[in-house]
């Protein structure tokens, strides 16, 4: 078979997705006679998206060796800066920075040209944001590599120069303006405009962003998306993975447990093959399900399984320590991750912080938390903030004694999990709101909510969950009955359906001064001044029927 028909053979499966096909026919023509440039970077993008990365990044290092052998100044600049992209990508900073430099150097021979300034724009505002932190600075920089990918009519430099503005936007706190950027960047995908590599660091991105954002719903709809065009590519290991734990994230909102773990099973495995981006998520939100399940060493090694991926894996990580009741050490962590955090990723934070200062005792600083997640929601009014921040402020309003307020909080909160179908955050929802109907003294509705709650986290496997609310539900049973001992109840009971000491005695096969002894505790523990006082006691606090 000649060069030329493994060549054309290549290309046709290249355009067709098949990866694995593309690879192996261009590989073949290779040998037989050097490819071009173009068909260099069309087999460096094959074996990226199979998951082979260093092939990928070797095939793109030739191919901007052919470009620059043949004075394809443009071609060289933007393999240049996509060889820096992926080096960044994969933690090495070193490559990453030259690479970025040869392509800045290669700007410069031609400063006429006024498109050679764009791909390096992205990897300049991509360091900015990320490692300089300078979010408004690269807003910049990214509407500029935006611009000349439009003038110059350059679909994946537009598409990456929008991404990356609906990001910094995101980061900054204009949510509205920024999630219509990451819209318009999706639409030039799911159209088809934009190449391989580019299409799936924006799905994989957009959708990371709208979590970000707690846009759940934009969320899911881009997922699906992502979901489609990875089943359009059979053989696709890059990027799949990434699709898998986004999945997983949505289950685990959902109350699907053993799905959210079989999606993050799937990413560990797509992650082992290739796809190094999915490695955050895919250990991420295993540990979540496991945490809430309760299998706390086997959601530690997933947190920190994470953290290998240069991502703090917060705020699980604390949380778990919270549950384990070290609670010193769960203030401490997300504190020192809230402090370091940008803006968007402390937004995340923000209502285990207040959880983990309620646990700690330190209701000030809770309160400093709810208000300020409180004010993002108000900015950005979407159902998962609204809930979140709902429910936030209602454990305060608990704590700070205030049952009747953490109502109201709590039951608009319970409403928004209800129409999310996020069971787990309304079980939390109702076990507090048992707490401030206890506060109230209304012990119907405490029984109710409780029950409620308890059904919830029974079907989920909530374990943790469920212990938490059998200790409110005995120190509620206590409350209920005050100070007495089972033994004085079993005597006050008789005493208020109108049995005599003796009928008492006879009944709990006990002596009359045995029963005059507790008869007379029970005065003294409950300060009552007669029989009658201690019978209306009994009806009061629900102890007879």
């Amino acid at each position: 078979m000649t060069s030329a028909t493994e060549l054309d053979r290549g290309r046709a499966a290249y355009v067709d997705r098949q990866w694995t096909e593309a690879v192996a026919r261009f590989a073949d023509a290779d040998r037989s006679e050097a490819l071009a440039a173009d068909d260099m970077m069309r087999l460096s993008t094959s074996a990226t998206m199979v998951g082979d990365v260093v092939a990928g990044t070797d095939f793109l290092t030739r191919a901007h060796e052919k470009y620059l052998a043949s004075g394809d100044l443009r071609g060289a600049v933007r393999a240049a800066s996509w060889l820096g992209l992926q080096f960044q990508n994969s933690g090495d900073r070193a490559q990453s920075a030259g690479w970025f430099a040869r392509a800045q150097r290669l700007v410069e021979e031609d400063p006429d040209d006024d498109y050679l300034p764009g791909m390096p724009l992205i990897g300049a505002a991509l360091v900015t944001m990320y490692g300089s932190g300078d979010a408004t600075g690269a807003l910049a920089l990214f509407e500029r590599a935006a611009q000349i990918g439009a003038r110059f009519d350059d679909p994946d430099l537009l598409a990456l120069g929008r991404l990356g503005y609906g990001q910094a936007s995101v980061i900054l706190g204009d949510v509205t303006t920024g999630l219509r950027a990451l819209d318009e960047a999706m639409v030039s995908v799911t159209a088809g405009e934009v190449s391989p590599i580019p299409s799936g660091i924006i799905y994989c991105a957009v959708i990371g962003t709208c979590h970000l954002a707690f846009d759940v719903r934009r969320a899911y709809e881009w997922t699906l998306a992502l979901d489609h065009w990875c089943d359009t590519q059979p053989d696709l290991v890059n990027f799949s993975g990434q699709c898998q734990a986004h999945r997983a994230a949505l289950f685990l909102l959902h109350g699907a447990w053993a799905e959210a773990l079989e999606a993050a099973e799937t990413a560990q495995d797509l992650f082992r093959r290739g796809d190094r981006a999915a490695g955050f998520g895919a250990f991420y939100q295993q540990g979540e399900v496991l945490r809430r399940r309760g299998e706390f060493d086997a959601a530690e090694l997933c947190f920190r399984e994470a953290g290998r991926s240069g991502w703090d894996p917060q705020p699980g990580l604390a949380l778990l320590q919270l549950a384990r009741g070290n609670v010193a050490q769960a203030q401490s962590q997300i504190q020192r991750a809230a402090d370091s955090a940008d803006p968007a990723t402390r937004r995340q934070l923000l209502p285990a912080m207040a959880e983990i200062m309620l646990a700690a005792a330190d209701v000030a600083g809770a309160r400093a938390a709810a208000d300020e997640f409180a004010a993002i929601a108000e900015q950005n009014p979407m159902p998962l903030l609204l809930a979140t921040a709902a429910q936030t402020d209602g454990a305060v309003l608990v704590a700070e004694r205030r049952p009747s307020d953490a109502l109201g909080r709590l039951r608009g909160a319970v409403l928004l999990w209800r129409e999310l179908e996020a069971p787990y955050e309304e079980g939390e929802c109702r076990m507090l709101m048992g707490r401030a109907c206890r506060a109230l003294g209304d012990d119907d509705s405490t029984v109710i909510e409780f029950d409620t709650a308890r059904s919830i986290f029974a079907e989920l496997g909530a374990k943790p969950a469920l212990a938490e609310l059998d200790a409110l539900a005995r120190a509620h049973q206590e409350d209920a009955r005050g100070p007495l001992t089972a033994r004085e109840i079993e005597v006050l009971r008789l005493v208020s359906a109108g049995l005599t000491n003796r009928q008492v005695a006879e009944r709990l096969y006990l002596s009359e001064k045995t029963v005059a002894r507790h008869l007379s505790n029970i005065f003294t523990k409950l300060d009552l001044p007669s029989r009658a006082a201690a019978t209306a006691y009994a009806y009061e606090h629900q102890l007879v029927s």
